[in-house]
């Protein structure tokens, strides 16, 4: 049974959140994707994991989803970012990170390295889609849509089996949150993971998040068949199994 709690922001600002409150030296983060949230079975797959090898574990929702504060349509690359820098910061402070990125998790993680580059040893990317509301939306959208979202500063949108309601305010704020075009000097263990069979997402991605990092120990690892979500009992032992030895690397 997972126990949430709420990390206090200010008097009206809670984060819900998800954690393993061990002494240890190392902490997995698990950050979810665009409009998820903690209800799925990655979050309870890795604090399962994280509780069984005595390790950290913090997994939280960004505000305007789930059971934190806010209104989706007002959140954006950047509040989220800082979202998880206020209480990785608050919770985790100066021990070791593992970060986990699923999708939009995996840009989320490529901001916090600006934040935490000393703490971070190792980073496991699921489907990521960094720069995805540019490359993967606005880039596609037709003209009718373009101009709904510029004249009504919204619009709700149907995509990949997943409908979201997209503002003029994130699209823009996605451009100032480019990463695809820097380099993390980074030594960490990289792992990314992507389905076969990802409709949302196409493989390059991963393939571009491995090229930001010069300097790690970088591996693709592709599912056959895998879909975006990548939540199957199946899919997650292989995701664990990844995740392990990232940590075995720290550990021995």
């Amino acid at each position: 049974m997972k126990k949430y709690k709420f990390y206090k922001i200010s008097k009206t600002k809670k984060l819900r959140y998800l954690d393993n409150n061990v002494n240890s030296n190392i902490w997995i983060v698990f950050l979810h994707g665009f409009s998820s949230d903690l209800e799925g079975k990655k979050p309870e797959f890795f604090l399962r994991y994280a509780k069984k090898n005595k390790l950290g574990f913090l997994a939280m929702e960004y505000s305007g989803h789930g059971k934190s504060y806010g209104k989706f349509e007002n959140g954006n690359i950047t509040k989220w970012t800082l979202d998880a820098k206020k209480i990785i910061k608050g919770k985790i402070k100066n021990k070791k990170i593992i970060l986990i990125g699923s999708s939009m998790g995996a840009w989320i993680s490529l901001n916090l390295f600006k934040f935490f580059t000393n703490q971070i040893i190792g980073f496991l990317g699921i489907g990521s889609a960094p720069e995805f509301l540019q490359k993967l939306m606005w880039n596609k959208f037709s003209k009718k849509i373009k101009n709904e979202i510029k004249v009504n500063g919204f619009a709700n949108i149907k995509n990949g089996g997943y409908e979201y309601t997209i503002s003029n305010q994130l699209i823009r704020d996605g451009l100032k949150n480019k990463v695809l075009n820097k380099k993390i000097r980074s030594k960490i263990q990289l792992v990314m993971i992507h389905g076969s069979k990802d409709e949302v997402v196409p493989v390059s991605f991963s393939k571009k998040v491995l090229k930001i990092f010069p300097n790690s120990f970088k591996k693709l690892k592709i599912i056959k068949y895998g879909d975006h979500s990548l939540s199957s009992q199946k899919n997650l032992k292989i995701i664990i199994s990844e995740l392990k030895k990232i940590v075995d690397h720290q550990i021995n």
